[in-house]
Formats: structure tokens, sequence, C-alpha cells
């Protein structure tokens, strides 16, 4: 059986990719995701000087793999090292199964100086323990339910789903009253470069966390063509010192607001519960029944379980695996200082 050659993606072949693309996802798919793709790895303000961080599997002029990814900067306990989220993986029908898809993988774990991943498959995971990737588990999900319908399971009989939102009412308006801000939070259509020297304020304070200076942000939550999201700054004397990044969508039994992307000090509790209390009201607004984040940082957790907010089941399953210089043994163990939000990668499409 012929070996693929592992080669990085060019401009000529964005025709071949876009064939393959077709051939695997359909061509509603494929011209539907075409912005975004676009967007998403060729617009990327931290794609590095050859070009987008896509590797392809050719066999002659044939291109029959393709493993697209993210370039962030990731700061690392102070450090700054170039990372990148795994995305989008398709070889063709016909050599599926035959390893292109982990040579693929393999040659991206080897090149990038931290690998990223989220919202992993079963397959997904199951590739990266035989990669020998450090098991870190999901991204925790917490909810606050703000309506009747919030508690609602689209698996059970309606009887049942009434007895519950009859029960649950009381502790529901206890948790969903609304309360006063603590700082003044304002909406914005950019992200200026006081951002940025919010970035460079507060990163010393995680982990891990991607960077997130102001052209960043722009190209994550203000220039996506496929979602639109509402943004809000937190002030102080017109000193910025927190934003926050939402939508509303509709789910099985009703509404959610997600909380996708957030960033305050830690330490400001009062800044993050002023974010939440304007969160609560925009959710309210829209009829929300419930709102949802992702968070990893054990101390924005607390906040909001303070807030109301609860643990449930996560899907987001994180991997990471940083390459570019040696972390201590335990370093993938000791994940509560790390910020990670649904924001990161690409799983609010």
């Amino acid at each position: 059986m012929r070996v693929a050659d592992i080669v990085r993606f060019r401009d000529a072949d964005s025709r071949a990719v876009d064939l393959l693309y077709r051939r695997v996802f359909g061509h509603d798919a494929a011209s539907a995701s075409t912005l975004r793709w676009q967007w998403q790895y060729l617009q990327n303000p931290n794609n590095p000087p050859g070009g987008p961080a896509i590797w392809l599997a050719r066999e002659g002029p044939s291109v029959v793999g393709h493993f697209a990814t993210m370039p962030v900067r990731l700061a690392l306990n102070g450090a700054e090292i170039s990372g990148s989220w795994g995305m989008d993986v398709c070889v063709a029908p016909e050599r599926q199964r035959q390893g292109i898809g982990e040579a693929l993988v393999r040659t991206w774990d080897q090149q990038a100086g931290a690998g990223l991943g989220l919202g992993l498959s079963p397959a997904s995971q199951g590739l990266f323990r035989k990669l020998r990737w450090p098991g870190i588990g999901p991204v925790p999900c917490l909810v606050k339910p703000l309506s009747r319908r919030a508690l609602r399971n689209p698996r059970w009989p309606t009887p049942v789903n009434r007895l519950v939102s009859a029960v649950t009412w009381p502790f529901i308006r206890l948790v969903a009253r609304t309360r006063p801000l603590g700082a003044q939070v304002e909406p914005i259509r950019q992200f200026d470069e006081r951002f940025t020297e919010l970035w460079t304020a507060v990163a010393p304070a995680f982990g891990v966390a991607v960077r997130r200076d102001a052209p960043y942000l722009n190209w994550k939550f203000v220039e996506p063509p496929h979602v639109r999201y509402s943004i809000v700054a937190l002030k102080r004397d017109e000193a910025v010192c927190g934003y926050a990044v939402y939508r509303h969508a509709r789910q099985a039994l009703g509404r959610v607001t997600l909380l996708v992307d957030f960033l305050v000090d830690p330490g400001d509790r009062i800044g993050f519960e002023t974010l939440l209390r304007w969160v609560d009201r925009e959710a309210r607004a829209a009829d929300s029944d419930t709102i949802r984040v992702f968070s990893m940082h054990g101390g924005f957790r607390r906040l909001l379980r303070r807030s109301g907010y609860f643990g449930v089941k996560s899907t987001a399953v994180l991997a990471a695996k940083i390459n570019a210089v040696r972390v201590p043994d335990d370093f993938y163990k000791r994940t509560d200082d790390w910020h990670v939000t649904l924001g990161d990668s690409d799983q609010d499409r």
C-alpha cells in the first residue's frame, strides 16, 4: 500500500482541500463552511510566517487527508510559547482506517510547541492515549437556572417535567433574583489596545491560558462569519478591568444563554460577579431558561457557584501536551489555575 506524504498546506492546495471536503462531507456542508474555514485558518492573527498550520496527506497530485489546527500564543506560568488547537481532520473515504489520520496528528504533535484539544470524541481520546498524551479530563460545565423550564429534560415524560418545575421553582426564583451591579458595564463592538493591557496585567495569575490580546479577541469574537456574539467591558473610571462574551441560542426544551468567554483578575470578586449579573439580566431579557458556562479555573468556579450556578456533566474533554519547555511531573494534574472556556478552540459554532 502506498504511504502518503505528510506536508504543510500551501495556497495552491486550496482547490484540492475543497474537493476533499466535498467528498467527505458533501457539497452543501462544504459550501456552508467555506467562509468559516477562511476566517478560522487563513485570517488567524497567530498564523506562523509560513502560512496556516495545516497538514495534508498527499499521494502524488491528490490530497487524501487534511488536518487543520488553530495557532495561539499560550501563557505558561509567566512564560509564553507557541501552541495550537487541533481542529478538523478528514480523510478520503477509500483511505480511512489506514493510519492517515494518526500520521497527520502525530506530525502536528512533533512540531507544535504545545498541542491542545477540546471537545474530544472517544476516537480522538483513544488516539491521544496512543500518542501518550497526559490525561486531563473535561472542562467543568456549570449551569444557572432562570425559569420554570430550566430543569426540564427532553427524555422525561411531560408529567415528570411539570412536577420537577413545580418543586424547583421556589429555589430557582431565589438564585435567579436580580442583583445590583458593582461596577460599570458597557457593551462594545471592538476590542482596543486597553484589552491587550488588561491581558498583560492578569496573565501572571494563570498557570495556563491562551493569550487574549486585542488582535486575537477581535478575530475570535468580532469577525467570525458564522456566529454573532454580544460583548461587554467591565470598567472602573474608564479603565478596562474585564470583559464577557455571550450569545443566546435554542435548546431542546427552551433557550440558553452561553457565557462563551470572559477575562478578569481571578482575585477581583466584585468585578467577576458584576459581569455575571449583567449576563443574568441579558439572559432574562432574551427569555432564556438557563445560562451555561465552561470554566477550568477553580477560583472562577467558586464565584460561579456563589452566583447560583451548579455543576452538570461536561462533554468538553480537554487534552494538552507541552513540548516547547519541560514541565513538572504533576503539571497536568494541577489545573485549578488554568483558564479554559468554551470560547477556546472551536467548540462554539
